[in-house]
């Protein structure tokens, strides 16, 4: 990938883990995303100069404050969540019994630790590094700030948690919007690049048609959800019920935070399928299919 160097994560990045990008410019390094790979192995395998963060969530942010030296960057929509832990948790919007026992972990277990002298960026933003030149790709829907960027010349498109999992997009958070991420999704199918980056699961992609595959698989989740909650719907439920019924995440699962992303997600197709009139409202607080 020319000067643009994956470093891989555990099981090639799966979460908690990530998969960070380096790149070697002639005047500057760039470190994409600090992983607990690139953490635990004491850093990169370079001195860095610059960290650009993909988007404020704890996998991404992991261990700033052993960089002192190097400037960091963040959409400027994410961007209080680097500079301050209040910040950061504002983004999750979790509820008072879950969010100190998260805000703990993401401390000891991620590491985290503010950048108050983070600075933003903003979609189209480009960083030339010498004879590199990164380009921010804003891809909003996972966070308002979430982004990509594009390493040319190498054509490198590192698309962060755009991550073609199985699990399909994340968009369980206070700051998190499906609509949005329908579109980040499109926005990528349009960028084309010799090689496609994750940060989870897939890595690098050096092959456009397996990247598009991928991607319309990815896609295809969030309408597989959409026609699970209809189904589900068949007759009158509450918000209790379909978070309970485990719309998101498979039943077995055990997060701290998994009635919390449960129920911010399936209140977004709530809305939607409302809107569209898809679902009514029978009486408050009672949903069931129009047909």
């Amino acid at each position: 990938m020319g000067r643009s160097v994956a470093l891989v994560g555990d099981s090639s990045g799966k979460y908690p883990s990530g998969n960070s990008l380096m790149v070697l410019g002639t005047e500057e390094v760039v470190l994409i995303d600090p992983s607990l790979a690139v953490h635990a192995r004491g850093g990169p395998p370079e001195s860095v100069d610059r960290i650009l963060v993909s988007h404020a969530h704890e996998d991404h942010v992991v261990g700033l404050a052993s960089f002192p030296a190097a400037h960091v960057h963040a959409h400027e929509d994410d961007l209080l969540g680097i500079r301050s832990l209040e910040g950061f948790m504002t983004i999750y919007g979790m509820p008072s019994d879950i969010a100190l026992d998260w805000q703990a972990e993401v401390v000891a277990e991620f590491h985290y630790s503010p950048r108050e002298d983070a600075t933003g960026f903003v979609d189209g933003q480009r960083f030339d590094v010498g004879g590199t030149r990164i380009e921010v790709v804003h891809l909003p829907g996972h966070t308002r700030g979430h982004s990509g960027f594009l390493i040319e010349p190498d054509g490198v498109f590192f698309v962060a948690d755009i991550d073609l999992s199985s699990f399909g997009p994340y968009y369980g958070d206070h700051w998190s919007d499906l609509e949005d991420f329908e579109r980040a999704i499109e926005r990528c199918r349009g960028i084309d690049a010799r090689h496609y980056v994750t940060f989870h699961h897939k890595g690098v992609v050096s092959d456009r048609t397996e990247f598009l595959t991928a991607l319309d698989q990815f896609r295809a989740v969030i309408d597989t959800r959409e026609a699970r909650l209809l189904a589900f719907l068949a007759q009158p439920r509450t918000m209790t019920e379909m978070v309970s019924h485990r719309i998101i995440y498979r039943p077995d699962t055990k997060l701290l935070f998994l009635d919390h992303v449960e129920k911010t997600s399936i209140a977004m197709h709530l809305r939607r399928m409302v809107r569209t009139g898809a679902v009514i409202e029978v009486e408050p607080g009672w949903y069931r299919t129009a047909a």
